[in-house]
C-alpha cells in the first residue's frame, strides 16, 4: 500500500511525462570538494529510526507535507544559508498554494535546482496531494505544511527546539501522517 501510494505521489506533471527521467546522481557525481566532505561527515544515527504506524487508513489520513528542501514563499524570509551549521528554522506554506509561486533557498553546489524550478510539485508534491485527494485515496491535506533547510550539520537546535515546535503544529492540525520530501 505504501510503495503504490508514494508511486501515484511522484507521478510526473503531464508536461514532464514526456521526457526521460535521469538516473540518480551518485558520489562520483559530486565535486571533489563535496566528496572528501560526505566521506568525513559524521553521520548521526539513529536506532531505532522513528516510525509510527497511522492510526487510520490512508483514505481516511489527514496528511502534511515536510520539505527538507527550504522551500519558501516569495513574501516569506528566505532561509539563512550562512547560518553555521544550517539555518534550524521553519517555513509554514498554505494549504492552498499555488505551487508556482513557491521558491528555493537551498544553496549548494551538490543540489542541482533545475527540475525543482521546471516542476515544483518534484519538491513539494502538493498538487499530487491534491489529486489523490480529489481521489479519495488519502482522507483530507492539511491546511499548512512545513519547510526546512535541509543539510543541517549541526541539528541540535532542530531536534531539540524546532521539530518539537514544527511536531505540535501539525499534531494541532489533526494531521494522521507527515511525509517527508527530501531534497
Amino acid at each position: 500500500m505504501a510503495a503504490v501510494f508514494i508511486a501515484k505521489l511522484y507521478q510526473p506533471t503531464p508536461r514532464r511525462a514526456l521526457f526521460h527521467t535521469p538516473t540518480v546522481a551518485t558520489l562520483s557525481d559530486l565535486s571533489f570538494k563535496n566528496r572528501i566532505f560526505m566521506a568525513a561527515y559524521r553521520y548521526r544515527r539513529l536506532d531505532p529510526v522513528p516510525f509510527t504506524v497511522p492510526r487510520r487508513p490512508l483514505s481516511s489520513a489527514r496528511v502534511a507535507l515536510v520539505s527538507t528542501g527550504a522551500v519558501h514563499l516569495p513574501e516569506q524570509v528566505p532561509f539563512d544559508e550562512l547560518f553555521k551549521g544550517g539555518d534550524f528554522s521553519f517555513r509554514e506554506i498554505p494549504g492552498d498554494v499555488d505551487v508556482s509561486r513557491l521558491r528555493v533557498a537551498h544553496k549548494s553546489d551538490a543540489f542541482d535546482q533545475a527540475g525543482f524550478l521546471e516542476d515544483r510539485n518534484l519538491g513539494f508534491p502538493l498538487d499530487r496531494l491534491r489529486e489523490m485527494a480529489a481521489r479519495g485515496e488519502i482522507g483530507s491535506l492539511s491546511g499548512r505544511h512545513l519547510s526546512f533547510m535541509g543539510s543541517i550539520t549541526a541539528p541540535g537546535r532542530l531536534i531539540s527546539e524546532t521539530a518539537p515546535a514544527a511536531a505540535e503544529l501539525l499534531a494541532g492540525d489533526g494531521v494522521d501522517v507527515a511525509i517527508l520530501v527530501p531534497l
